[in-house]
């Protein structure tokens, strides 16, 4: 069922498709992109005071390694989404970043303080 979820999230896209950010449009992307996410329930992923969930242990229960699990998955289709609503340019430019919270405050700090 979870894999299912995971190819949902994926292929929501295709449903919703937003213009590509270049930058000049990058409010009217960032307001699109924050629907899209909170309607796929990841958006969760790019708030700053999110605590990051511990390292595995073997005590951990198996309550807290689904959630690990959710995370990892939840954040890897977030920075999926948001890279692949960039231009080409600024693909090239953030596809090394690996945190889509890194990359959303890189691409807020470069184009909300142009503005």
């Amino acid at each position: 069922m979870e894999g299912e979820k995971m190819a949902y999230k994926m292929m929501n896209q295709d449903f919703v498709r937003l213009d590509k950010c270049d930058g000049s449009n990058f409010i009217r992307w960032q307001d699109k992109m924050k629907f899209l996410l909170t309607a796929l329930k990841i958006f969760y992923v790019l708030d700053p005071n999110l605590q990051p969930i511990m390292d595995s242990t073997p005590q951990d229960t198996e309550q807290l390694k689904q959630q690990r699990i959710k995370r990892e998955e939840d954040e890897l289709v977030c920075r999926g989404h948001i890279l692949n609503t960039l231009s080409d340019r600024l693909y090239d430019l953030f596809t090394t970043m690996t945190s889509s919270k890194e990359i959303w405050k890189a691409l807020m700090t470069k184009y909300k303080t142009e503005k």
